[in-house]
């Protein structure tokens, strides 16, 4: 009489295929992990941009707070992914061993134009959020022009 089991090679050959498929999986997810931070960092990076333009634009002044010009940097500096100086701001990326590292800061000491330049920060997010923004300088306020 025959018993419907399956051998000790099929079962073999099953675990083998099995761990073919994870090693192909999880460095796939682990990749998309970081696509998300540095998806949901730029994201905030450029809101928190638009906030302190349209806030300028409508004031006609910068505030020495970042906090006070725009939300998003308010949120972020309570989850500890920016920095807020005096008319400054350093926004955090996530390294792969979860420390967090100074990656964008936004400066408008000059009083007229709004300096978004990339910091030191070497990880995988960090890399891929200064990708996404450019260092680059904004004139807010224009010169002549009385609010």
């Amino acid at each position: 009489m025959r018993r419907g089991g399956f051998t000790m090679i099929e079962l073999i050959f099953v675990i083998v295929i099995l761990g073919i498929l994870a090693a192909v999986a999880i460095p796939k997810l682990m990749a998309t992990r970081t696509d998300a931070k540095i998806s949901q960092l730029a994201t905030n990076i450029q809101t928190a941009k638009n906030e302190i333009a349209s806030y300028v634009t409508a004031t006609g002044k910068f505030e020495d707070s970042g906090a006070d010009m725009s939300n998003v940097i308010t949120e972020m500096e309570a989850e500890g992914s920016a920095t807020i100086g005096s008319k400054t701001v350093t926004f955090k990326a996530e390294t792969n061993d979860g420390d967090k590292e100074d990656c964008i800061t936004f400066d408008w000491s000059d009083d007229k134009n709004l300096v978004i330049s990339h910091e030191g920060g070497d990880g995988d997010v960090c890399q891929g959020v200064k990708q996404l923004v450019k260092e680059v300088t904004i004139q807010i306020k224009g010169q002549g022009v009385t609010y």
